[in-house]
């Protein structure tokens, strides 16, 4: 907002509001320096992403004898036919597969996350302390440690070749329910008190009120537990045997351990396979950035 200040007849200078001080502002080589960094790092990781889109439209020959980052021979087409072949007509299963894995697993972590998260934070409760204990060493738990014992678990169940197989172990996120913790902090008390004088329920408060605030929360999260189970490999690899429930990451591995792959058309498989990733960040970053930033605002 510009506005002007007139003293008697004479006109005083323009002053803008919404500037920030002068010595609040970065120096001219901060700036550089800073567009420096913004560059290297959209260097880093769109370079990839580029290799990426260039290799999936060459041969196995061109791939090894020609300039990485530069198109060769147009293959693109024979890639896909390859493709399509050797798959037999499931690799679009497959990607259907990793969207209902991991919106499945996203959307039962997410609120199981912030549901846990939001109790821990805003009540007292017999063994507490115990809980964010148990959930701190799940922080440090590798993931690939308790593979093994999960295969057990649900062999014994009977839930092995089965989208259970998957889709439990997945939404099950210790990561998840430490964000809906922090997260929760921000929630205010004097909020949840007045909801509880006007005579709401503690499942009106969390669904009506915490839910909304926490909206932003619950799409990062979401974002987290997404990522995590489309890009899992070694859980699938144990828990699935069918074709017809393979994810795309295993799909591509059985085509990549062939006795003679077409290097292009895996190529090609991967980046399509990474097309659902990529639609998904561009259309919730907005809330991505509001998310993390909320996390770290406490209440």
């Amino acid at each position: 907002m510009t506005t002007a200040i007139r003293t008697g007849n004479r006109r005083a200078r323009k002053v803008d509001f919404d500037l920030p001080p002068k010595n609040a502002l970065p120096s001219r080589r901060g700036k550089i320096a800073g567009l420096i960094a913004l560059i290297a790092a959209a260097v880093y990781f769109l370079g990839p992403v580029y290799w990426l889109v260039v290799a999936s439209t060459k041969n196995n020959r061109d791939l090894t004898s020609t300039f990485g980052f530069w198109f060769a021979e147009w293959n693109l087409g024979a890639n896909y036919d390859s493709l399509m072949s050797w798959t037999q007509g499931m690799f679009w299963r497959w990607v259907g597969n990793s969207i209902f894995y991991s919106v499945t697993a996203g959307v039962v972590g997410t609120l199981f996350a912030i549901m846990a998260g939001y109790a821990i934070a805003k009540f007292s409760f017999p063994g507490k302390k115990v809980a964010v204990a148990i959930i701190m060493a799940g922080l440090l738990m590798p993931v690939a440690l308790l593979t093994v014992p999960l295969y057990l678990e649900f062999h014994a169940l009977g839930l092995v070749d089965t989208v259970w197989a998957i889709i439990i172990p997945s939404a099950v996120s210790p990561f998840g329910v430490f964000l809906g913790m922090v997260y929760a902090q921000s929630v205010p008390t004097e909020l949840l008190e007045a909801a509880r004088i006007d005579g709401a329920g503690e499942l009106r408060i969390f669904f009506t009120i915490v839910m909304r605030l926490l909206a932003p929360a619950m799409v990062t999260i979401f974002l987290f537990i997404f990522v995590a189970t489309w890009n899992n490999f070694l859980l699938p690899l144990l828990m699935v045997s069918s074709q017809e429930l393979k994810p795309v990451t295993l799909g591509l591995f059985g085509m990549m351990s062939y006795f003679s792959p077409n290097k292009g058309a895996v190529m090609l498989g991967a980046l399509l396979g990474v097309l659902p990733l990529i639609i998904l960040f561009f259309t919730l970053q907005r809330y991505l950035r509001s998310g993390l930033a909320a996390g770290a605002v406490k209440g």
